[in-house]
């Protein structure tokens, strides 16, 4: 279990955005859960930019109503110098990489492992699975994620699964791009559980759940749960909310 969730502090959006690549964060699941800003690169600045707005939420994130009145973990999602990480066009388009360093059988029951996940959510969220990496909002794909680095000590750690993104501009409106990196060693439940997890952070769950019960759980467990009304009410309080992301900058 270990530390606790630790978020950098936001720049401003001035020094942050460029006109390519802006930034990656990482959000890596494992025992130590750390959210890390890395690999940031900056050219010209944009002095102008649309102040935050909320998208009108998904049809299906709108009709939905939690009937067990669970609550939701809202108040540990970050928000980022962009704001919520939110989709604005949907379906969201998945790409699946087909893993080539294992058997053709083992590597279809990963991708199999990997598309239940993606149907799970798309009850909540339109996805749609595509063939060409380049079309794709989210990359998911079987490698080992680097290693964390412990504050205390500066010990390695395996992670299980790492969730990146960029930022970039397309036609002067602000996108997003996410990869998820899931560990050769996740196999069966724990591939379901890492793999629905990091799905629920590149949908814009940007932070954990201190309950067991949630998928977005800070840490793996040994019965891995499914998607939980608290997630799906964390996930639909974050469409709500104001972003930069898909707007005209």
């Amino acid at each position: 279990m270990g530390n606790k969730t630790q978020y950098p502090k936001p720049n401003t959006l001035k020094n942050f955005i460029t006109k390519r690549l802006l930034a990656v964060l990482t959000l890596a699941i494992g025992t130590g859960l750390l959210i890390i800003l890395t690999n940031l690169q900056f050219s010209h600045a944009l002095t102008a930019t649309s102040a935050p707005k909320p998208h009108p939420l998904p049809p299906i994130l709108a009709q939905w109503q939690d009937q067990t009145n669970s609550g939701d973990y809202f108040s540990q999602i970050a928000t980022t110098e962009v704001g919520y990480l939110v989709w604005s066009q949907f379906p969201v388009k998945v790409h699946i990489k087909q893993p080539q360093t294992i058997s053709h059988q083992q590597a279809q029951t990963w991708v199999n492992s990997v598309l239940q996940t993606v149907q799970e959510w798309n009850n909540y969220l339109p996805l749609i699975v595509v063939e060409q990496p380049e079309i794709a909002d989210i990359i998911i794909e079987r490698k080992t994620p680097p290693l964390e680095f412990s504050r205390e000590n500066r010990m390695p750690r395996a992670r299980s699964a790492l969730t990146r993104y960029v930022l970039y501009t397309s036609n002067n409106v602000l996108l997003h791009r996410f990869t998820i990196l899931l560990s050769p060693t996740q196999t069966g439940d724990y591939l379901l559980a890492a793999s629905r997890h990091e799905l629920g952070h590149a949908l814009g769950i940007w932070g954990h759940s201190s309950l067991q019960t949630d998928a977005l759980y800070f840490s793996q467990v040994r019965n891995s749960p499914p998607i939980s009304p608290r997630d799906v009410n964390t996930l639909k309080r974050v469409y709500e909310q104001p972003t930069r992301l898909g707007w005209s900058l």
